[in-house]
């Protein structure tokens, strides 16, 4: 049941996720500029997460070297300050749906770095090595299929109406837009796959979720700042025009910072970086469904068939994640009752040793 925790929180991860391309895309197009957006929801998260980070880990923070913060301040430029303001300019180019399917990178990248810095074990020869191969590559060619793969409606809409009308992503991205916001987009994700690898490093030597999140908030609000000030130098463009402008900043200050942030810290520091990553093609699904609804996007069936792909590849990674959790307990739980042996050998030579030398005395 423990270990259950652990996907839960990482579903719920991606359906925030989900929510939040949704609704940042609904913003843009509105007028919110992308760095405002990003200083704004830091600074939410920042205050909304110092108090409890303070109250309940003030026994268990360790003491805050130089050497740490600047860990934390890279880690804050590559997760948020670099990944969120390069992510947000390339979703005015792109449909969130086409945005959240390139997101599928994430995975094999982050799994490729993690076995070049030994922090994932990887045998090939075993089976359970093998099908997280398969799964990482099935993630990814589900992904490319449903992202390219247009021919074919399999159903002329899950609704007749779009529920909101928003955007025409036919008219308004164009190939060559579609091209620029999809290489921005890829661009994000490859710094993002480095903050997952660099966070696992950062966790082990700070082991205070909520004060490492409180942190990266902080710095985030700092570089994010800077950046507006060369982009978003006149006062229109921090205003807020709308309500729905409103709610998007709330949403990823409370949601998508403050406590997506401490469940990503908090998994990886159990789970490790490519767990986390492997989560990421939910993202691509939740947002088709919701699209389809809200939006009246058409899913071709390229998309259904990515879909299926992504969640096989999805179960063969877990499966051999989980094996590979499994070996590694009982290695540890065989090192435990050899030591023990061991120990009552010697104890035992101890025993029938000092006889002999009490009678030789």
């Amino acid at each position: 049941m423990e270990g259950c925790i652990y996907y839960v929180a990482m579903i719920l991860v991606q359906l925030a996720y989900g929510g939040s391309s949704v609704l940042v895309k609904l913003s843009l197009e509105e007028g919110l500029k992308p760095v405002v957006f990003v200083v704004y929801r830091h600074v939410m998260a920042m205050f909304l997460l110092g108090p409890f980070a303070y109250v309940l880990e003030r026994k268990q923070r360790p003491a805050l070297s130089l050497s740490v913060a600047a860990k934390v301040f890279v880690l804050a430029l590559f997760g948020t300050t670099i990944h969120l303001n390069v992510y947000y300019a390339g979703l005015t180019y792109t449909s969130p749906t086409v945005a959240c399917a390139l997101s599928n990178v994430v995975p094999s990248l982050t799994f490729l770095m993690a076995v070049l810095f030994r922090m994932e074990k990887l045998k090939i020869k075993s089976v359970r090595g093998q099908a997280k191969v398969v799964g990482t590559l099935l993630c990814i060619g589900g992904s490319l299929i449903f992202t390219f793969w247009k021919g074919g409606y399999l159903f002329r809409g899950l609704v007749e109406r779009p529920l909101i009308h928003a955007y025409n992503t036919e008219l308004k991205h164009g190939k060559e837009n579609w091209i620029k916001g999809s290489a921005l987009i890829l661009t994000s994700h490859i710094v993002w796959s480095s903050w997952l690898i660099l966070q696992a490093v950062v966790s082990k030597v700070y082991p205070a979720p909520l004060s490492l999140t409180t942190m990266i908030c902080f710095f985030a609000s700092l570089q994010s700042s800077f950046v507006a000030f060369f982009f978003a130098r006149d006062q229109a463009s921090w205003r807020l025009e709308s309500n729905l402008q409103l709610l998007t900043i709330v949403y990823s200050g409370v949601v998508s910072s403050a406590l997506v942030y401490y469940l990503q810290t908090w998994c990886i520091s159990h789970k490790g970086p490519v767990f986390t990553a492997m989560f990421s093609p939910l993202q691509v699904i939740i947002v088709a469904m919701f699209s389809a609804v809200a939006f009246a996007e058409r899913l071709p069936f390229g998309s259904l068939i990515g879909a299926l792909l992504i969640i096989v590849g999805l179960y063969c990674f877990l499966w051999g994640k989980k094996k590979d959790d499994l070996v590694a307990e009982l290695t540890e739980n065989e090192k435990g009752v050899l030591d023990d042996k061991v120990l009552a050998i010697s104890m035992n030579d101890i025993k029938v040793t000092n006889p002999v030398t009490t009678e030789r005395k």
